[in-house]
This record gives structure tokens, C-alpha cells and sequence, in this order.
């Protein structure tokens, strides 16, 4: 063996233990140093390789590796040559470290040199990437979830940077649980930013996200207990026992506690002993499962687990949150952004290799997400949003990681890269997911609910918001009055609007059997919050064909109503009511409630999916068959003409089959003297043809579905059909100031805000826009004894552009 690059190619098929690397190294120091001679260090060495030879077969093999060491020292011995050797041998003790791990389990030492027999010292370090056999058996070590197997495959890219001998090992299993995490706290507030926490999306990548780090977890306990040198897995059974202790023990313990405290504070705030108690568990938990051999940070996890929710689990929350988050965050923070130097990320590496191992890294949860929600036939979109919601990362992704650094798992460009691969990741979270499910925009590929294509008897699922006990009479009384039987019950979603100050929006459930969630805080909301849903469970005990599910909305009212569109879309509501933003002074005036109540109103006539109806209560009063009274509530349809009116009479049809309530159907007819819309304004051909052809094809509907309701009802005596022939909006108003007077109700159709023949007049009250073009003048007339009024609008309809496109469409197939 003449030359080095021979000595090389036999060393290639050496492996030499890591027990002999520091005798190794510190025999060649003193060889380069002139302390030994070639003689005597060839029978050291000699002595060294004899031991180290594992596989008997290699005899040949060694002999011809020691003679090839001794010539090439004695005739090549230069700085050059020893640093090429140190090389070599920190290569051959890597893979024999792996090999001795690995020998005595099922199929470990046939798949080890499988994948580990390829030619070139740095070549064969990246060619492990593509080693199949050997990472198929390592993913199952792992397995649990996609990013596991790919966390390996890319930490083997950068072991050659690695220094210490144990980091391949340990960085491979620490890397793939941090990319097999998804942090749930993070995703739900994630959904709950995007308005998609009661979609099946949202569902589903919670659902998805609980078993991802209920498994994580599970994997984090072995992986410690076999990095902590312990590398048989039957030593992770003492944890596993600990936590089942702790669960079936422990949990029911803590449950009793906590309903006693319950029970002896239920009007009063839990005292603070209770909670220190609790507390002290923590630190009992943490270090039971240390002696144990796990972390501490799983028995405080299982503790959590088993504290139940309601007043004593938000009390704690209350109590440790702040310090928490404010305190104790804050400098983990630091000292994981200290460790993350990017100065270090492109040493000694290119940066196409860098950038593909961040990429890779983030990409492995969206590819295979995606491919399987394709192959479950599921929208392109929705498997792009849930690929990338199962990447969020948060605190725990980052306790894991700096876990690893703190074993010395990464070195520091190792760490760096994988800090970079996880800010790409929560940075490409908000706006893929924005893209692909921007709310507007997602409502509208649904179909449009509404009541007028339902039957009158069918069954009604209503959503009503409520912003304080002022709203209640005047809801509860419609609800009364809108006829709910055993043919046709009334399913209602009473949702109480609250104003989100400080943490992420929530839908809030209220189980009947429970006490009132400790969400809202102060003493007057929580008051009211259980006012409403003691009024709502009442209506639902008096009426039995009425089921209402309690509920409370906290939002920033600038989004509110996306909460409420998305709430409706996933209960198949048909219409939602709304109250009125201004209340009666008592003197004939109005007085703003709330200002943004206003903006939440006219948030959702813009954008709902389903049908609206805005009440303006004045003192409505509710009838039904079970009151043992014989007081009637009389009602008044106005219909003129549109797809909103027709929606208004689908709502006072369903009302008219209640026994105590009189409804009258009042149509406006156009009269000979009316003047056309848009007279004396310069259009175009196009404008005018698209106006005319619109208003025809409306008329022809209104007078389809007045004349059903008329050929439906004409045998009952508590309804009545009048025709009113006006030419002008005036004669509108008129007509009901001085006919229509003596009512209870007054039910509208907003108009969205078009004006018609007849209404033309009428587009100056414009105060209000909410009301409709008839809706505010009706509230604005002085009565004697002033109506209520419910202004209902069909379910929101597309953009303008889009509607004359469809339009225009449908005109050229007719005329071709």
C-alpha cells in the first residue's frame, strides 16, 4: 500500500469503537511528536484493532489495514496525513457507536450494514439520507406521525457537524418529536383568529392535533429515558406506571377535592390555601416522576390532565397564568433566542443545503397532510389549510428543542437550523390559511338558507343574539309567537354576544347541569350571562316543542360577526335574529345602546349566508296555545316587491299558524300614475334592458308566492289578503298611518337597500340604513300605540358585478 488514498479506501471498511477513539488519538499526537517509534506503535495499534475486530470475516481485512498503516505513517507522516486520519477515525467511531447500539435488536445489525455500506467518507455521510432500510427501522422506533420519519432523515444531513458522539443519536430523536408536535393551545387560538374553530376544519385539526401530542408525549418519556443512558425500553415501564398511578389514583382524589371546594365557594371565590394546594401537586408530580426516570415536566402535565374544568380550574388558571406568561416565559425566551445564533447557520455549509433542509423540515406535515386529505377526496384547500395548521409550533416545540441543546444533542448551527425551520413555519401559517380560507369568501361557496324555500310546517333552527337582558322580551316574545309545534319544532341557538378585552375569541357552551363559566369575569356580566340563559331555559320548559342550546360569543365586535356567520354555517341555521341597536327613551325618542352593536348589525346583513330579521322591539308581546288567556297578537305583512319581501312573508306565514295570533297580508300595487325608476337618467342600453328584464323576473316570483300563500290559507279565518293601490311612496306611509295602525307587528323585507317604483321617495330616510327603505320609516311614525317591528332580509347575495354576469348569462341563453 503505497499511497494514502489507499490507506483510505481500506479504512473505509474498518470500524473502530469509541472507547478506542481517545487512545487512537493520543498515540498518533505522540507519533507526529517523535515520542514513539513506527515499530512500536504498530503493535499498539495492532493490539488496539485486534480487540475492535468484531466481525470475525475481517481478518483479511485488518491485516492488510495495519501493514497499509504502519508503511503509509513511516513513508507520509505530515500535518496532512494526521488530520486526514483524525477524520477517518471520528467516521469509523460514529458508525461503530450506531452498530453496537443496534446489533442486538430484531433485524438491527443486517439493516445497519445495509445502509452504511457506501464508498467515500463524506459521501457516505450524506448518502445515509437515502439509506431505506436503515431509517425504515428507525422511523418505526419513532413512528407516530409523519414529521418523525422525516425529522431523522434530515438531522442525518448535518451529522457531519455534529461534535459530540452521542448527538446523532439523541438529535434525530428530539428533532422529530419538535416536528411531529402540534402545539394545541397555539392551533386552537390560530382557529380562532381565522373564524374556522367551529368548522369541520377546525374540528378536525383539533381533533388531529390532541392524538399528535397525546403521542408525542408518549415518545418524549421513552426517548428520555433512553438518552439518559437507560437504552433498554422496558425502563420506560416505572413511568408509564407512575402515570397510571397518578391517573387512576391521584385523579379521582383531586375531583373530590375539587367538588367539595365547589360547593363550600359557590358564591364566593375559592380561597387561596385551596389553590396553593393544588399547586403544591405540581412540584409532588414533577419530582415523583424525576425519581421515576422521566422528566419533570410530564408529571405536571398529568396533573393538569386530571384537574377538572369549571370555577377551580380557571381559579388556578387566574392564579398562574399572568406569572406565567408574564414572568417566567419571557426569559425561556431569551435564552433560547441567545442559543440561536444565524451568524453560524451558512458555516462550512452552502446555502442551497441549508435552505433545503429548512424547507424539507417544513414541508413535511403540509405534503403528507395533503396527500392523504386528496387521496380522502377532500378540497385541495382544505387539505393545504390543515397541512399547515398541523405545522404550528409553540412553547412546547421550543421546550423540546432546548431540552436536546441542554443534552447536547444539537451543536450550534444544528440548533440554529432547526429554529429557522420553525419561524418558517408559524410565520407561513396566518397567511396560507387566510388565503385559502378567507371568511367572505368561504360563506359564499355555500348555499344561501332561507325560509322561502322551506315549507311553512317545516322544522326552524333560529340563531338569536342577544347583547344584554334588554334584548330578551322582545326576542323571547317572537319566539312565542312564531308557532313551534310537534310537526314543526323550533331548534334555537341563543348566543350571548360579549365583547372580547384581552384573550383569543371563543364560543362558550353552557351545559345545563353545570355552573355558569368563570370566563366572563366581572360580577355584573356573570349575572347577566346566567339572566339570559335562565330566560332561554324557561321559554324552552314552557314550550315543548322548542330545544335551546345556551351559548356565549366573546369577540372583538369587528369580527364578531364572522363568529356568528360561521356558527350559523355549522348548525344549518335558516335565519338569525338580531335586536335593534337603539332602545325607546319613553318620551318617543331613541337612545343608543351601543354604538358597535350598530356595526355588528350591519356586519351581518352584509355577509350572513342565511336569512336576518332585525327586530326593534316597543313592548311585543307573545302568545301561544298553552296560555290560558285569550289576549291575540295582531300582525301586519307589507309586501311591495323583492326577494326580502317574500322572505318576510315566509317568516309571518310560519307565525300565522299559531291559533292566538291574526296575520294581515298588505300588497302594494303599482298604480297608472307611478313614474318609472331611474326617469330622466341617462343609461345605456345595456343598463336599462338588465333593469327591466330583473324587475320582470321578480315580479314574476312575488306573484308565484303570494298567490301559493293566498291558495294555502284562504279557509283560514286569522288571516286576511288586502291589496293596496299606491302611486307613490307617501301613499305608503299614508296608507299605514291611517288603515294599519292597530297592530302588534309590522314584519318587512329590508329591500337591501334598492329602491323600486314605489319606494323612491323613501331612499331619503337614511339614517338607519339597517332598517331598510320601509323598515325606518315605519320606526320613525308617531303612533299611538307604536308596533314593533321586525325587518327581515334574504340570505346576503353576491357581488353586483357577479350578479349582472349571471344575468346577462342567462338573457343570451333565453334570446339565442
Amino acid at each position: 500500500m503505497e499511497t494514502w488514498d489507499e490507506l483510505r479506501q481500506v479504512m473505509r471498511k474498518r470500524y473502530i469503537p469509541s472507547h478506542c477513539y481517545r487512545e487512537v488519538s493520543t498515540r498518533l499526537q505522540r507519533l507526529v511528536q517523535g515520542n514513539r517509534s513506527v515499530n512500536e506503535y504498530f503493535k499498539e495499534m495492532e493490539m488496539l484493532m485486534q480487540r475492535a475486530n468484531i466481525r470475525k470475516d475481517d481478518e483479511t481485512t485488518m491485516v492488510r489495514f495495519v501493514d497499509g498503516l504502519s508503511v503509509s505513517i513511516a513513508n507520509t507522516l505530515n500535518i496532512q496525513t494526521y488530520i486526514d486520519l483524525e477524520e477517518m477515525v471520528h467516521k469509523a467511531i460514529e458508525i461503530e457507536q450506531q452498530f453496537q447500539q443496534y446489533q442486538s435488536r430484531p433485524f438491527g445489525a443486517s439493516h445497519y450494514y445495509r445502509g452504511w455500506d457506501s464508498a467515500g467518507s463524506k459521501r457516505a455521510g450524506k448518502s445515509r439520507v437515502g439509506s431505506k432500510s436503515y431509517y425504515s427501522f428507525r422511523g418505526e422506533f419513532v413512528s407516530g406521525d409523519n414529521g418523525q420519519h422525516w425529522g431523522v432523515g434530515l438531522h442525518a444531513t448535518i451529522l457531519e457537524h455534529q461534535t459530540s458522539v452521542r448527538a446523532p443519536e439523541m438529535g434525530a430523536y428530539f428533532w422529530s418529536i419538535a416536528l411531529s408536535l402540534t402545539s394545541f393551545p397555539d392551533l386552537a387560538r390560530a382557529l380562532s383568529d381565522h373564524k374556522l374553530m367551529y368548522t369541520e376544519l377546525g374540528k378536525t385539526a383539533l381533533t388531529a392535533a390532541a392524538v399528535c401530542d397525546l403521542s408525542c408525549w408518549s415518545l418524549l418519556v421513552v426517548a428520555v429515558c433512553i438518552i439518559s443512558g437507560r437504552k433498554e425500553l422496558h425502563i420506560a415501564i416505572p413511568v408509564m406506571v407512575c402515570m397510571a398511578s397518578l391517573w387512576f389514583v391521584l385523579r379521582p382524589f383531586i375531583h373530590k377535592i375539587a367538588k367539595k371546594i365547589s360547593q363550600r365557594s359557590k358564591d364566593s371565590p375559592i380561597p387561596d390555601n385551596h389553590i396553593y394546594f393544588i399547586l403544591s401537586l405540581v412540584l409532588l408530580s414533577g419530582f415523583i416522576t424525576e425519581l421515576c426516570g422521566a422528566h419533570s415536566m410530564f408529571g405536571a402535565f398529568m396533573l393538569g390532565l386530571m384537574i377538572p374544568g369549571g370555577k377551580l380550574g380557571a381559579s388556578i388558571k387566574d392564579k398562574v397564568e399572568e406569572f406565567i406568561v408574564g414572568i417566567l416565559l419571557p426569559p425561556t425566551f431569551l435564552i433560547i433566542g441567545a442559543r440561536t445564533n444565524f451568524v453560524f447557520i451558512f458555516a462550512d455549509v452552502s446555502i442551497g443545503m441549508v435552505l433545503l433542509v429548512i424547507l424539507l423540515a417544513s414541508l413535511a406535515k403540509i405534503v403528507s397532510t395533503l396527500l392523504v386529505c386528496l387521496y380522502f377526496k377532500c378540497p385541495m384547500r382544505d387539505g393545504l389549510a390543515l397541512g399547515v395548521l398541523m405545522n404550528t409550533k409553540g412553547v412546547l416545540a421550543l421546550i423540546v428543542l432546548n431540552e436536546g441543546r441542554n443534552m447536547q444533542g444539537f451543536d450550534q448551527q444544528t440548533f440554529t437550523w432547526i429554529m429557522a425551520a420553525i419561524l418558517l413555519m408559524t410565520i407561513i401559517t396566518g397567511p396560507i390559511v387566510s388565503w385559502t380560507h378567507n371568511s367572505a369568501r368561504h360563506l359564499r361557496l355555500y348555499n344561501h338558507r332561507n325560509l322561502e324555500r322551506s315549507k311553512p310546517d317545516a322544522p326552524l333552527r333560529v340563531l338569536v343574539c342577544v347583547h344584554s337582558t334588554r334584548n330578551l322580551p322582545g326576542l323571547i316574545s317572537l319566539l312565542q309567537n312564531s308557532n313551534a309545534t310537534r310537526n314543526s319544532p323550533i331548534t334555537i341557538f341563543a348566543a350571548h354576544l360579549v365583547e372580547l378585552t384581552r384573550a383569543s375569541a371563543m364560543l362558550i357552551f353552557h351545559d345545563k347541569n353545570k355552573t355558569m363559566d368563570t370566563e366572563i369575569k366581572t360580577t355584573r356580566e356573570k349575572a347577566e350571562a346566567e339572566q339570559i340563559v335562565s330566560a332561554f331555559e324557561s321559554f324552552e320548559k314552557d314550550n315543548l316543542a322548542t330545544a335551546v342550546q345556551p351559548l356565549t360569543v366573546v369577540s372583538p365586535y369587528a369580527t364578531m360577526h364572522e363568529d356568528v356567520n360561521n356558527f350559523s354555517l355549522d348548525k344549518f341555521a335558516s335565519i338569525i335574529l338580531i335586536p335593534y341597536h337603539k332602545r325607546p327613551d319613553g318620551v318617543g325618542g331613541w337612545t343608543d345602546e351601543n354604538i358597535e352593536h350598530k356595526q355588528v348589525n350591519q356586519n351581518l346583513l352584509a355577509t350572513s349566508s342565511c336569512s336576518i330579521g332585525l327586530l326593534v322591539d316597543r313592548g311585543l308581546m307573545g302568545v301561544s296555545e298553552s296560555q290560558k288567556d285569550t289576549q291575540e297578537c295582531h300582525v301586519a305583512m307589507f309586501f311591495i316587491e323583492g326577494p326580502d319581501d317574500r322572505e318576510a312573508l315566509a317568516y309571518a306565514w310560519r307565525m300565522a299558524g299559531n291559533p292566538r295570533l291574526i296575520l294581515t297580508l298588505v300588497r302594494f300595487i303599482l298604480g297608472k300614475d307611478v313614474s318609472e325608476l331611474g326617469e330622466g337618467v341617462e343609461e345605456d342600453d345595456h343598463e336599462i334592458f338588465t333593469t327591466i328584464f330583473e324587475r320582470e323576473k321578480q315580479k314574476q316570483l312575488d306573484d308565484d308566492y303570494v298567490n301559493e300563500f293566498r291558495f294555502r290559507t284562504m279557509h283560514d279565518q286569522s288571516i286576511a289578503y288586502v291589496e293596496e293601490l299606491v302611486n307613490s311612496s307617501d301613499e305608503i306611509i299614508s296608507t299605514i298611518n291611517t288603515a294599519y295602525s292597530d297592530f302588534n307587528l309590522y314584519v318587512v323585507g329590508r329591500g337591501h337597500g334598492k329602491a323600486c317604483p314605489l319606494t323612491v321617495g323613501l331612499s331619503n330616510w337614511s339614517d338607519s340604513p339597517e332598517l331598510g327603505l320601509l323598515g325606518e320609516p315605519l320606526v320613525s311614525l308617531d303612533f299611538k300605540s307604536p308596533p314593533s317591528v321586525l325587518v327581515v332580509q334574504q340570505s346576503a347575495h353576491l357581488s353586483t358585478g357577479s350578479s349582472k354576469h349571471n344575468l346577462l348569462d342567462t338573457m343570451q341563453k333565453m334570446y339565442e
